[in-house]
């Protein structure tokens, strides 16, 4: 069983940087695709990016990519998503879900198996 637990999400005014991250208990991460998803009141949950299981390859929404990093670090048992160039439009909830042997390019939210319960972004201007 894989037991997501996003931290690392807060208050950052506009052109600045967060980093959360997406840690597992129970079974470790090195086998599982993580993905990161968002969702803004009102809105419908939009996927951010996701990183296949071997770390090899890496996959981001075109609202996000160029600005949006995601990286792992089995030892750590953690995958990161790091955010530069922050604008009011990313505030969300931050999710990240977890499949066994996926790929990066597992772009829909039913492709996971398991869920965090979610960190806040809020971009102030």
């Amino acid at each position: 069983q894989v037991q997501l637990r996003e931290s690392g999400g807060g208050l950052v005014q506009v052109g600045g940087s967060l980093r959360p991250s997406c840690s597992s208990s129970g079974r470790p991460l090195n086998t599982y695709a993580v993905g990161w998803f968002r969702q803004a009141p009102g809105k419908e949950r939009e996927f951010v990016g996701a990183i296949s299981w071997s770390g090899d390859s890496t996959y981001y929404a075109d609202s996000v990519k160029g600005r949006f990093t995601i990286s792992r670090d089995n030892a750590k048992n953690t995958v990161y998503l790091q955010m530069d160039s922050l604008e009011p439009e990313d505030t969300a909830v931050y999710y990240c879900a977890a499949v066994h042997y996926g790929a990066s390019w597992y772009i829909r939210a039913a492709q996971y198996d398991y869920w965090g319960q979610g960190t806040q972004v809020t971009v102030s201007s």
